[in-house]
């Protein structure tokens, strides 16, 4: 009997278990993409000039992109509505517009970003850019199109844990951990360029596409208030999976170019592979290093283009989910189309790209005051009392992302100046 009753018990955590994991998607895919191709490009320049001084940073803000995204989650479930729509409702329609026009120009210039991060990869391997970023936006247009947001969802973190490549080719730069030991006790905060770098990592672990990204999904994917707890360890397993990632970039770039060339310009990713080639060999610069680069900018450039024709969709009024099929939500469809058409084409037009790259995260930096203020704002007034944060761990959560608003503006400041 007592077997029996063991077995039983076995059996329903298992289920409960599988149950729990079926509800992992969103948080995972909306934090693969935050380790997108300008966060790497980031993360390796601040290997480089840095060093594994870097790499406490990186796990400090584990916690801290955490409890900013969870918010994102109860108010999706509690709600039921997307980040958009609940702006439109508490603070008004023209709040709104506001709101989801900057979303939509940051999301433009994230998936200039990201194309040329595809076209970086092609190029390693002798593709030109018109081959590669065409044949992406074709895929990323279609996998759109399934009507399907679960297999859209599945696709895109496929895609996305290649970036996971990323740590064995930290391992194979052969690090050193005496080193790396040292560095995690060095916080040279009286160095401006330091701080810089600091604020640009701080500044990058909160997009205003990953905010109305992650509300959107939860609703789309339907998820209740039976499914909260499943919903915040799904947003936290991705939270301790962006930074490994950014934590093995800079581990590996601190271990060879650091080392050797910490003057060496890394800001695409040609110069990133060119740069490790002498450490790691063409297989591990450019078929590694490469995939991996390929994964974090194919599902940025997925998660980026809905969550700007989800916030428009919940702003106007028209149909705006995954679910539907195309001619039930032609404008949302629409939009998303076009957004990686747009994205395309502008790294076909020959602009300086790194200017460009540059241009984004001056805007990203700046308008996290706006994308954050409203999110607080809205978990404070929206959800009913019992669901929302209080005593101390409000407070904590107020300092944190007032910390993130000032490292966000002042990136942006330096970068401007």
């Amino acid at each position: 009997m007592d077997s029996m009753t063991q077995n039983i018990t076995g059996q329903s955590a298992l289920k409960r278990l599988f149950w729990m994991l079926g509800i992992f998607g969103p948080g995972i895919i909306v934090m693969l993409a935050n380790t997108d191709a300008g966060c790497i490009i980031t993360a390796a320049q601040s290997g480089a000039a840095w060093g594994y001084a870097m790499v406490l940073p990186q796990l400090i803000l584990i916690p801290i992109v955490y409890l900013v995204q969870e918010i994102t989650v109860r108010l999706g479930v509690v709600t039921g509505k997307g980040h958009g729509e609940l702006i439109r409702e508490r603070f008004g329609q023209k709040w709104a517009i506001f709101s989801v026009s900057t979303l939509f120009l940051s999301a433009i210039g994230a998936l200039v970003t990201e194309f040329s991060g595809i076209a970086g990869v092609g190029e390693l391997f002798g593709i030109s850019p018109k081959y590669s970023v065409s044949a992406a936006t074709i895929i990323l247009i279609l996998l759109g199109l399934t009507g399907s947001y679960k297999r859209v969802e599945r696709i895109g973190i496929a895609m996305g844990l290649f970036e996971l490549l990323l740590v064995p080719a930290a391992v194979m730069a052969h690090p050193s951990g005496h080193q790396l030991l040292h560095g995690l006790a060095t916080i040279p905060l009286d160095n401006h360029s330091y701080v810089f770098l600091l604020a640009a990592n701080v500044g990058a672990v909160i997009m205003p596409w990953m905010i109305f990204y992650q509300q959107s999904a939860v609703v789309d994917r339907k998820l209740t208030m039976r499914h909260l707890k499943s919903a915040r360890w799904d947003t936290f397993a991705g939270s301790i999976l962006t930074q490994v990632v950014m934590i093995a970039v800079v581990i590996m770039i601190a271990a060879t170019v650091g080392l050797h060339n910490p003057q060496r310009s890394l800001n695409t990713v040609a110069d990133i592979a060119q740069g490790l080639l002498p450490f790691l060999g063409p297989t591990g610069a450019k078929v590694i290093f490469g995939l991996g680069m390929l994964g974090a900018s194919f599902v940025a450039a997925l998660v980026v283009s809905l969550a700007g024709a989800w916030g428009i969709g919940e702003v106007v009024g028209f149909r705006h989910s995954v679910n539907n099929k195309v001619k039930d939500a032609k404008w949302f469809y629409l939009i998303y189309s076009l957004a990686h058409i747009g994205g395309a084409f502008l790294v076909f037009s020959g602009i300086n790209l790194v200017n460009l790259a540059v241009d984004t995260e001056v805007m990203n930096a700046l308008l996290l005051p706006i994308v954050l203020g409203f999110l607080l704002l809205l978990e404070a007034k929206v959800l009913p009392k019992a669901w929302r944060m209080r005593g101390i761990y409000k407070y904590i959560v107020w300092i944190i992302s007032l910390v993130i608003m000032l490292f966000g503006v002042y990136m942006g400041i330096q970068l401007i100046f």
